[in-house]
């Protein structure tokens, strides 16, 4: 039963990551301004005199019918998460001489989870903040790394021959993805990612005009500097630049460790399916960029970011284990 949950857990843990960059990318993020609840109610259904006249009021705003329940389904299926979590502690530390495993990891996943709906709320409360959205992000591909590594723990896996020479170059690997993750969420919550729509060029160069100085300061407003001023065109530039070039170094990186791998035959089918999401990332991306942001595309950008990083904790365990 733990092991079956743990697998439910990732997947739902996915699922969740998914329907959040939809929320978000949708413009969703703010459909019930206030949390947990929806203008104080339970659904969005009890509230819909609220939002009916937020709407009215401003009808392209954050707030409509539609939008408040992306939101509330989102926050539904996180709290679901957080239940199943829970459990997934208190299992993992009552039936620990059975499981033969130390509790620590499970636990851990339940104090993360507690802080990344904390972040959830803060990401409403204080009104989409660049830093706090982006924390929300890490928190979710953090969920899905940990309990990845959790589900796999469960299982009793052939030791990998020849592993040693790949754990360093595995665990760079899963830095660099992180990385880029990390870059990448920095773009969607700055709204940064229409501002090149051409490629492979930028504005019409290689290297187009920046400005770094505001670009990636952390304590700001949503679309503003330090100081309260509009960020500039060349800021929002140097965001998405710079997330071109983590891309460029993604690719080279991890499709080299793979294609090592492959070619000295160790873990053949997992370095294929590394390579294979890679490969359709960075497609994605591409068409991000050529198609101008459709939501289908941006939404099936970020779930290929969780599947590679899923594959590169999946590389970095099966390299790892000892028996």
């Amino acid at each position: 039963m733990f092991r079956k949950l743990t697998l439910l857990a990732v997947v739902w843990t996915l699922c969740v990551v998914v329907l959040g960059a939809y929320v978000r990318l949708s413009d969703a993020g703010l459909g019930c301004p206030d949390w947990p609840g929806c203008y104080g109610k339970a659904t969005p259904i009890h509230a819909v005199d609220e939002i009916l006249a937020a709407h009215a009021e401003a009808p392209h705003g954050p707030v409509s019918m539609a939008k408040a329940w992306k939101e509330m389904v989102h926050r539904y299926l996180a709290s679901a998460l957080g239940l199943l979590v829970l459990v997934l502690a208190v299992m993992a530390v009552k039936h620990r001489d059975r499981l033969r495993q130390s509790p620590l990891l499970a636990v851990s996943i339940f104090f993360v989870v507690c802080f990344q709906g904390a972040l959830g709320m803060w990401t409403v409360t204080k009104l989409l903040k660049p830093a706090i959205v982006t924390s929300h992000l890490i928190g979710g591909m953090t969920l899905v790394a940990m309990l990845t590594w959790l589900a796999l723990r469960q299982r009793d896996w052939a030791r990998v021959e020849r592993a040693g020479g790949f754990r360093l170059a595995a665990f760079v690997g899963l830095l660099v993805v992180s990385c880029q993750i990390i870059l990448g969420g920095w773009v969607s919550t700055n709204y940064a990612a229409v501002v090149c729509t051409d490629f492979p060029t930028c504005q019409g160069a290689l290297v187009p005009q920046m400005d770094f100085r505001d670009a990636f300061h952390v304590l700001r407003e949503l679309g503003q500097t330090p100081e309260g001023e509009l960020l500039s065109m060349a800021n929002l530039t140097a965001i998405h630049w710079l997330h071109r070039l983590g891309a460029l170094v993604t690719f080279c990186f991890i499709g080299i460790l793979s294609w090592r791998l492959y070619a000295q035959g160790v873990l053949r089918s997992l370095a294929l399916a590394i390579a294979g999401m890679l490969l359709l990332q960075v497609g994605l991306g591409i068409s991000n960029v050529v198609f101008h942001l459709p939501l289908s595309v941006a939404v099936l950008h970020n779930a290929g970011a969780a599947m590679l990083l899923l594959l590169m904790v999946v590389l970095n365990y099966r390299l790892a284990q000892r028996r």
